[in-house]
């Protein structure tokens, strides 16, 4: 129970603090060359935000196994970071404008066709800034 209350004022001392966070999900995308990239939708916040990011956590779901080599980068406007596995968190964004939207980028390096093709599912990033 203390952990439940604890959870649900999480973001009002985190608000309180100057501090704040969004969340976003999309579809992904299909990978069906290697060697092209492939973007996700902008996942943006769905209200104005004023603010740095500070730490970003991220994840997303493939149709199955995960390919050799995949790359994966998460990009804002001015800068992309690699990530990965399927999840995890990332300062690597730090100090970018917590309004910029985000986007995945995947590509599995060589040429020819990705058979069966590769299906993202879905993607979510939630971004703490201050």
């Amino acid at each position: 129970m203390r952990g439940l209350i604890l959870l649900v004022l999480l973001p009002l001392v985190a608000h309180a603090a100057g501090e704040g966070s969004w969340q976003a999900s999309g579809m992904g995308a299909t990978l069906s060359n290697r060697g092209v990239a492939v973007s996700s939708r902008a996942l943006a916040p769905s209200q104005p935000v004023d603010g740095m990011m500070t730490l970003v956590a991220w994840r997303y779901e493939l149709n199955g196994p995960t390919p050799g080599g995949l790359l994966v980068k998460l990009c804002s406007a001015t800068r992309c970071v690699p990530v990965e596995g399927q999840s995890g968190t990332t300062r690597g964004l730090t100090n970018v404008a917590a309004s910029e939207p985000l986007r995945f980028v995947w590509e599995v390096p060589g040429g020819g066709k990705l058979f069966p093709p590769l299906r993202v599912q879905s993607n979510q990033v939630i971004v703490n800034y201050r």
